[in-house]
């Protein structure tokens, strides 16, 4: 190998490519080198740049072979193939090889790119890949950072680019684009000297292309003397100049627009503009004059983006003229008319060059603080175009964001219109009403901004860091919420602020719902940071105190909602509680109960009389809750007819999920898993009314379901001022509904509407009569008119009907959907019920309102009308029912008082089950069922559980709660069983069952002793008149059962023994159709009899049971002809596999498939001897002899002589070389007996195999002969005698060779002929002829 190689680098490369010693050595080099080059062309990065690291490693370890000139020249040819993906992976990977091997030639590979790829000799049709080829191998050349090194290859490679620059409709700007690139990176001597030959000194052609522009703009900035000795002294602003430049920016926009990026060129053109002092009449003439005057959007996007490129380069005189001009009305413009795509939302892309600015002056926080407030006073008739969660103010110093909260409460208190830069759409100038201009309306827009502004800066802020912040801007949203302010004094800042324009209550509505969102981010925030202020108080409680002193100062601030006697004496005794918790705040329960005081307290200003009522039945609940203790006997006993304060709590926690507030979601949470281990029947009843899915719409609920109204005027504040849509789309909406309308109309025809219609047209006689000429007379003018106007009235009301309808359908889906989403909240009381009281006995009420929750809920998802809600209420409860309730470790052990009403539960749950129509349903009923009989079970002593029998829950071990002693069991089986019984024998007889598999599979694996009881059903129905469907089922259910240990467990071994016979007799009965199968369920049963049948097998090998395997042997061997012609059927691979698999056990091998052409029909009589595949390409001398019939000699007649090389047999045999016909009379000759179609040397004959019942199982005696068999000898019979001499001389009497270590010597003897030369065909041949020579002899 190494003279090969040596010989091939010293050969010389002939022209055309390598020579085939060179090619010839490059594959004995290795395939993994020739697969490189495939990977790099992949389309995954990834591949291509470990194919890229390989080939350079491979290349390392042998720099002076034939790899690297192939290497090369495989490289060059890539640059240039027709996949257009794959020549920039060619490229990258040629630019890498250069970088490491510096040694080779720049010019050389330039000159062999142009050699491989002349431009000149090229025909037109062909030129595009020729032309990329080119510009790929100077890129190449240049990514390799060697080019600007090498004068002689760059002055070419610039040559090459400005030729390749002609080429404009394949390559449109790239060559420039490379060319820029490439000089960029010279050095300033170099560059002089190019210059020249790259760059014309005539302003029009640099005025001509962006590119061109940005070449000139780069020798302005690295060579400027040279520039201007060669072009003399150029100005690109002049009048003349402007409207080229603006053409050329024009042309950059629309080259990028792809690529979503600012071009080059704009950027190296605004330094030359500040660096020459004409900023301001580059912005006026250029960008607001000439660019803006016909905006496209990807002229529009590039002003955007120059603007955000710009902002760390201006001063701020230049900040403030670019933020008020008309570039900023612009884009604001297309902020509130794009619509709602991808390409058209900037604020990502301008947040991140706002976010780049404020990181860049963090010590200038005037800068910062002009720039936010420069974007936050563009506004839209008023409203800000920016979101209100605009999240750049992390970048603020802190110093600018104090600032900056100042100037938004500041503008809120005082709006100033004339600082905002603000705009109106072309569709709102249409608009004639006076209000819509009004600067009411835009002040209102302005303060409905800023509040959900200051809302929205909360969730920027540490609560610690900015706890100063924070609480300014919560002391403000409560003062202007609630209070307002009589006269101004020291002691309270927010009264010294006063209002320029009064505030309506549109205006205070949105402030109340803001704070208490600010309430709510307070809260979410304290889940990873504890929201404690000073003193360990929570937020929340130094708001009620604030309240509480604006309460007291009743000379200087008033509340705007004044408070009736007893709104203030529930006030004050709200405080003198929350005093009382206070003391007892070491409790978690005191603590839930003080942040539920709390809410309620400051919803007091919200709605004072609900919170009224409220406040006293909490104080209440409280007060008894907390001395429960110590009086519950006496409480009980004097305020008998008083309902127990857990129901009064239970009844408060619903009135509070009715609302539409997270943070009131949180805290009933919080409160009902304290009071929960006190629930009552009728407390939890309470809940279970609300989720009953049966319960009728129309009767009054106890709890009213308040609308979403807070959430909806939040988005209102969002949606009626933003006017973030376009008339356009708006007048779209429209016309969608008026087509809404119509289908609707004429999809529900009204009857009593068409006989209105047909008075009134017989009236006005626009309907003629069968027998009257004169009505087919046209109407006159008046009887026309009158048609028309009682035509038009009839559809106006008929107009007005329709519309009646559809707001009645709408309102019965927003009462629908507000109902299913205060199920939902009211699951949380159920959620917490199961995971922290599992073993309450209240828990096992809540499985039918459950199921029943379920079962409705499916009803609803089936039906194409489903909404969200339900689909979310379904997917929690069966949450909660299956992960919180039955796979719950602990459950409830105090059962005995309700054990017979557990067992009528039992019974009618899974009779429920059977009667579902979806099985998904029953399945939840059934694991009902089965969780009811876990907790009749208990924690059973182990006298009552079975050996090797472990009973589910009893793993979760006794927690701290659980007691000393064990419960006993209350599981009765005589009355359990007979339900499942009837259960099973449903699943087993009707044809559309709600039961499935697994749901059995599931009770026998959990409780076997069940099992055992029912076993006899299943062996029942796995024959007999039962459907073929039912016992494949049957079968399935024993296999996987009987395998189970814990079923094992429960039988004594003489009934165990009796039990599989019994199993076996039924298996044999089904089997004796085996292969007879008309329809796919009895072909499932068949499978699953014979999975069965291997599983009895595996379990009598391994208890080494005496079961008699006699009739089974016989039942499978006769049914051997119907599986062999059905073979060819779809599906009946696994059914013959699992057959053999049987029969493998029972001693018997599978014979090996002989393969044959598909021309040619296998017989039945035919040898099993396989026959391989003729080698293609290859004549054998005995192919050319003619055709001559005769008989092929007789195995007697040819003995092959002992350590001759004679033809191997079987799978060895060497590919054949006769005729076909020659095949099918050798084949015809060697064909040997069969025995019940199975050939002699792999399946035993009936007359030896004689077993008796007490005859163990084949596989056992399996093992004495393994050692033989390992040494080559064939599959025995389970009785036949270990002579093997006999047993070969057999085989060898029948034409097949035994497996011995000579004859396999021989055979490989036979094969190394076969590959050397032809002889065994030909001795075969002469063979042949000796024959027939015999043969024609008297």
């Amino acid at each position: 190998m190494a003279e090969m190689r040596s010989s091939v680098v010293d050969e010389p490369a002939p022209p055309g490519g390598a020579t085939s010693a060179d090619r010839h050595g490059l594959l004995e080099h290795s395939r993994e080198f020739l697969d490189f080059f495939w990977d790099i062309a992949k389309p995954h990065q990834q591949t291509r740049l470990e194919a890229t690291e390989k080939l350079l490693a491979y290349l390392r370890a042998r720099p002076e072979g034939s790899e690297m000139k192939y290497a090369l020249k495989r490289l060059i040819t890539g640059l240039g193939v027709g996949r257009e993906a794959a020549r920039p992976c060619y490229s990258m990977a040629l630019a890498q090889l250069l970088q490491s091997f510096e040694d080779i030639p720049l010019c050389s590979i330039l000159e062999q790119v142009q050699e491989k790829y002349e431009l000149n000799t090229t025909k037109k049709a062909m030129i595009r890949p020729v032309l990329f080829a080119n510009l790929f191998g100077v890129l190449a050349l240049f990514q390799s950072g060697r080019l600007v090194k090498d004068q002689k290859a760059l002055t070419k490679s610039v040559k090459l680019l400005q030729v390749l620059s002609h080429h404009y409709n394949h390559l449109q700007g790239q060559p420039l684009k490379a060319l820029v690139d490439i000089l960029s990176e010279v050095p300033e001597a170099m560059f002089e000297e190019i210059l020249p030959k790259v760059l014309k000194p005539d302003l029009n052609v640099v005025l001509s292309s962006p590119k061109h522009l940005e070449l000139f703009l780069l020798a302005y900035q690295k060579v400027p003397a040279k520039l201007k000795s060669w072009m003399g002294s150029v100005d690109l602003f002049t009048d003349e100049n402007l409207p080229k430049l603006v053409n050329v920016l024009r042309l950059a926009a629309t080259s990028v627009k792809k690529e979503n990026k600012l071009p080059n060129v704009a950027l190296d053109l605004l330094r030359l503009v500040l660096k020459e002092n004409q900023f301001l009449r580059f912005w006026k003439e250029v960008v607001e004059q000439g660019l803006l005057t016909k905006p496209s959007w990807p002229t529009s996007f590039m002003c955007f983006r120059l603007l955000g490129a710009a902002l760390p380069l201006l001063s701020k005189e230049q900040l403030q003229l670019v933020m008020r001009g008309d570039l900023a009305r612009h884009f604001g413009e297309r902020m509130v008319t794009a619509k709602l795509s991808n390409q058209s939302k900037f604020v990502p892309e301008m947040s991140e060059y706002m976010g780049t600015f404020l990181e860049g002056c963090q010590d200038d926080p005037e800068r910062q603080l002009f720039m936010l407030v420069a974007f936050s006073s563009i506004t839209n008739q008023g409203l800000p175009v920016m979101p209100t969660f605009w999240r750049v103010t992390r970048f603020l110093s802190p110093q600018a964001l104090r600032d900056y909260v100042a100037w938004l409460q500041g503008m809120f208190l005082q709006p100033n219109l004339d600082s905002l830069v603000d705009f109106s759409t072309a569709n709102q100038k249409k608009v004639q009403d006076a209000s819509f201009n009004s600067p009411e309306r835009a002040i209102f827009r302005l303060r409905k901004w800023i509040i959900h502004r200051l809302v929205s800066l909360l969730d920027t802020l540490h609560l610690e860091k900015e706890e100063a912040l924070i609480e300014q801007v919560a002391r403000f949203c409560l003062f202007h919420s609630f209070f307002k302010t009589k006269k101004p004094t020291s002691q309270i800042p927010e009264t010294k602020q006063q209002f320029s324009s009064p505030v309506d209550s549109r205006t205070r509505e949105f402030f109340t719902n803001a704070f208490f969102s600010l309430l709510q981010t307070l809260s979410t925030k304290s889940r990873h940071v504890p929201d404690q202020a000073q003193g360990g108080h929570p937020w929340i409680y130094r708001l009620v105190q604030l309240a509480d002193t604006l309460l007291n100062h009743s000379r200087n601030v008033a509340i705007v909602t004044p408070f009736t006697a007893q709104q203030r004496q529930a006030w004050d005794q709200m405080l003198e509680t929350l005093k009382e918790l206070e003391a007892r705040s070491s409790e978690t329960k005191a603590t839930a109960f003080q942040h539920l005081l709390l809410l309620v307290g400051i919803h007091l200003f919200k709605s004072p009389t609900e919170s009224c009522d409220l406040l006293g039945d909490i104080q209440t609940c409280i007060k008894k809750s907390m001395g429960e203790k110590t009086r519950r006997s006496r409480s009980k006993a004097i305020n008998s007819q008083e309902p127990p304060w857990v129901e009064v709590m239970v009844e408060i926690l619903l009135s509070l999920l009715s609302q539409p507030s997270n943070l009131m979601r949180q805290v009933a949470r919080s409160v009902f898993g304290h009071i929960c281990s006190h629930l009552t029947p009728r407390a939890l009843q309470l809940i279970l009314k609300v989720l009953n899915p049966e319960a009728s719409q129309d009767e009054d609920d106890a709890v009213v379901v308040t609308d979403d109204s807070d959430e909806k005027q939040l988005k209102d504040a969002e949606d009626e001022g933003s006017d973030s849509k376009d008339e356009n789309s708006e007048s779209e909406v429209d016309s969608e509904g008026e087509e809404s309308e119509e289908e609707e109309r004429d999809e529900h025809v009204d009857p009593g509407f068409r006989q209105q219609l047909m008075e009134v047209l017989q009236a006005g006689k626009a309907l003629g009569g069968v027998d009257s000429d004169e009505d087919e007379q046209e109407l006159s003018d008046e009887a026309m008119m009158a048609l028309d106007e009682s035509l038009s009235s009839l559809f106006a009301e008929q107009k007005l009907r329709i519309k009646a309808r559809r707001d009645e359908k709408n309102k019965l889906q927003k009462e629908k959907a507000l109902r299913r989403d205060f199920q939902i909240r009211v699951l949380d009381l159920i959620e917490v019920l199961v995971t922290r009281q599992p073993e309450n006995p209240l828990v096992l009420e809540l499985l039918e309102p459950l199921l029943n929750i379920i079962r409705s809920s499916m009803r609803s998802t089936s039906s194409s009308s489903s909404s969200k809600q339900e689909q979310d209420l379904l997917h929690k409860t069966a949450r909660i029912f299956m992960h919180h309730l039955c796979r719950s470790r602990h459950y409830c052990h105090d059962v005995a008082h309700c054990a017979a009403e557990l067992h009528t539960q039992v019974e009618r749950l899974v009779r429920q089950a059977g009667q579902q129509a979806d099985s998904s349903v029953a399945l939840y009923y059934f694991n009902a069922s089965l969780y009811l009989l876990r907790v009749l079970k208990g924690n059973a002593n182990k006298k009552h559980t079975p050996e090797g029998q472990q009973w589910e829950g009893d793993s979760a071990g006794g927690g701290p709660e659980d007691p000393g002693p064990q419960t006993a069991n209350c599981l009765d089986l005589d009355l359990v069983t007979p339900v499942y019984s009837a259960a099973l024998n449903s699943f087993l007889t009707k044809r559309n069952s709600p039961f499935t598999v697994p749901m059995f599979l599931t009770l026998f694996s959990r409780y076997p002793v069940i099992c055992k009881s029912l076993l006899p059903i299943l062996l029942q129905h796995m024959t007999g008149s039962a459907r073929a469907r039912q016992q494949a089922q049957a079968c399935l259910l024993l296999q996987k059962t009987l395998s189970a240990r814990e079923l094992r467990a429960c039988f004594e071994d003489p009934e165990w023994e009796q039990l599989i016979a019994q199993v076996l007799v039924k298996v044999t009965e089904n089997l004796c159709t085996l292969g007879e199968a008309q329809s796919r369920s009895e072909h499932q049963k068949q499978l699953t009899s014979l999975e069965l049948l291997n599983t009895l097998f595996k379990i009598t090998h391994q208890e080494e049971l005496t079961v008699d395997l006699t009739a089974v042997l016989g039942v499978l061997q006769g049914q051997q002809q119907n599986l062999q012609q059905g073979e060819r059927s779809a599906g009946s691979n696994r059914l013959c596999d699992l057959y053999w698999q049987a029969m493998k056990t029972l001693g018997v091998q599978r014979p090996k498939v002989e393969k044959k052409d598909a021309k040619e029909v296998p017989s039945a009589s035919e040898s099993p001897v396989s026959v391989k595949r003729k080698k293609k390409g290859f004549l054998p001398e005995t192919k050319k002899r003619k055709k001559r019939k005769s008989e092929g000699p007789t195995p007697e007649e040819r003995p092959a002589p002992e350590g001759a090389a004679r033809p191997a047999t079987g799978g060895d045999q060497p590919p054949s070389t006769g005729k076909k016909k020659r095949k099918r009379m050798k084949a015809k000759v060697l064909a040997q007996p069969e025995v019940n179609g199975t050939p002699a040397t792999k399946s035993p004959a009936p007359d030896t195999l004689a077993l008796s019942p007490s005859t163990k199982t084949p596989e056992l005696e399996k093992k004495s002969r393994r050692p033989s068999q390992a040494n080559g000898d064939n599959a025995m019979p389970a009785t036949e005698p270990s002579g093997k001499k006999q047993h070969q001389n057999a085989l060898s009497k029948k034409g097949i060779s035994g497996k011995s270590p000579q004859s396999a010597l021989l055979r490989k003897r036979a094969r190394l002929a076969v590959v050397r030369s032809p002889s065994l065909f030909q001795s075969g041949a002469k063979r042949k002829k000796l024959l027939r020579k015999k043969l024609r002899t008297p």
